[in-house]
């Protein structure tokens, strides 16, 4: 495979990079992995200030250079400000997400909704530090605008690939679209609830996921009956 035709790598895939980068002792990094070592540990410094109960409009930069063990002026080598830090961490969170979803449509309808549910409860498990922060970033307009584009973006790569289902061939993108809106909506409020839940409480994740699962295949019932393009 040359590089034009290589896949870019997942969020998720990125994240286990740089773990991989903090696992090596710091005289056997490169100079470009002790700089990407850094900006991930500014970024999971204020991610685990947000998860702590603090709100991303009020971290200030001198706490979160802190808690990453660099002082306040490094921090501008890596973002020219927190809210760029917040802008790459919206993107971290749904670029994985994205690549996640992709994943859970490719074996079929059938099995899209269950999967889906269940890689979704996963990566809230795995990721309840980035996905504190998109749920409590409501307060920056910068942060918002950005956080509604990532969700029109998943809703839009959905409708493509439901347009690819035989029984929603003759659907008009406007509902494409529509129903898309409506699975994507169904899993923000899924994440929602599963951040709500103690952490480890899996009895109540599988509630929370077992209800979503329901909620989105009373909609996957409903769509070989609705009539694309008329008035209801």
């Amino acid at each position: 495979m040359n590089a034009r035709t290589q896949p870019e790598p997942t969020g998720a895939q990125e994240l286990d990079e740089a773990a991989t980068i903090r696992s090596l002792p710091a005289e056997r990094r490169t100079q470009a992995q002790r700089r990407e070592a850094t900006r991930q540990a500014l970024m999971e410094a204020a991610l685990l200030r947000i998860q702590a109960g603090e709100s991303f409009d009020t971290l200030s930069l001198r706490s979160v250079a802190r808690d990453a063990g660099v002082v306040p002026t490094a921090f501008y080598r890596h973002f020219a400000s927190l809210e760029e830090l917040g802008l790459a961490l919206v993107d971290d969170s749904f670029r994985s997400l994205r690549a996640m979803l992709r994943g859970a449509r490719e074996p079929g309808p059938d099995a899209a909704v269950p999967l889906s549910v269940e890689n979704l409860t996963a990566h809230v498990q795995q990721n309840r530090d980035y996905w504190s922060f998109i749920v409590r970033s409501q307060g920056s307009t910068h942060l918002r605008h950005a956080i509604r584009t990532e969700i029109r973006l998943v809703a839009s790569e959905l409708a493509t690939d439901l347009a690819r289902f035989p029984v929603l061939r003759e659907w008009t993108t406007d509902d494409l679209q529509m129903v898309s809106s409506l699975f994507v909506n169904s899993m923000i409020s899924t994440v929602e609830e599963l951040l709500e839940a103690a952490p480890g409480d899996t009895r109540r994740e599988a509630e929370i996921a077992a209800v979503a699962t329901k909620q989105l295949r009373l909609v996957v019932l409903g769509m070989p009956k609705w009539r694309s393009g008329t008035r209801r």
